[in-house]
């Protein structure tokens, strides 16, 4: 989950992420009888039934009941509304309780559940290069961060085994997000005549390439993080003998 990029560079005014470094907007008995967390809950509703390009202000009011008017005294862009319900959905990512089971387990409980949010809200894998610095989004990148920490990864191996798991999920969650399921036999159809008919050229992706099989993708996924934490074992066993 990364964050870095929050801070880097001159920012123009009403960028994306803007929305938590600037102060919150009028509040008590000033404020029009909406609620931020309200706007927030049809904003996701919205994004959930429709995608990101039907979001805008205007439909976000309509479906609200109210004007542009009393929308914008609470956000004042599209940006403010995509950040905000990024990281509303974030918070259906359970933290992993305090436990014995070890730091692979908790971070295996975490990315999955992290997978599990990305594809009941498909439209948020290709907002996650935005700058990220809300409460529900850092509480969990502070759970991986402090997780790899304790469990022996140093820089600057933390970052990259952070930022490898981190553009693992992305990358999935992306992935089958956009091949949804109804397209994905006829396309896998024509992508195995494709690679059969060229099986010289590409012998590898013919016999074992990923638009051939037709394995689960959970299973799938499943082990390609297995690999990733054996890596990242590999490196805490490895670190510890050199400081031997």
């Amino acid at each position: 989950m990364d964050t870095s990029k929050a801070g880097s560079g001159k920012r123009r005014a009403g960028a994306a992420g803007d929305v938590w470094l600037r102060p919150s907007t009028r509040t008590g008995r000033d404020a029009p009888p909406l609620s931020r967390d309200r706007i927030v809950e049809e904003a996701v509703a919205l994004l959930d039934a429709e995608g990101v390009d039907r979001l805008t202000m205007r439909r976000l009011a309509e479906r609200l009941g109210t004007g542009s008017t009393t929308l914008y005294w609470h956000v004042k862009t599209k940006d403010d509304v995509l950040d905000l319900a990024l990281d509303a959905i974030f918070a259906e990512v359970e933290i992993p309780p305090k436990s014995d089971r070890g730091w692979r387990a908790d971070i295996t409980a975490l990315i999955g559940g992290w997978r599990a949010v990305l594809l009941r809200h498909p439209w948020s894998a290709a907002l996650l290069g935005r700058p990220m610095l809300g409460p529900n989004v850092l509480a969990r990148s502070e759970f991986l961060y402090a997780t790899l920490l304790d469990a022996g990864v140093v820089e600057p191996h933390l970052t990259a085994a952070a930022y490898g798991l981190s553009n693992y999920v992305i990358g999935s969650g992306l992935m089958q997000a956009t091949w949804p399921a109804d397209a994905e036999q006829e396309t896998r159809r024509a992508a195995r005549e494709h690679l059969q008919a060229n099986g010289g050229r590409y012998p590898a992706l013919a016999a074992y390439g990923p638009l051939v099989a037709e394995g689960d993708r959970d299973t799938g996924f499943a082990l390609g993080l297995v690999w990733l934490l054996d890596g990242i074992q590999a490196g805490i066993t490895a670190g510890g003998a050199a400081r031997t």
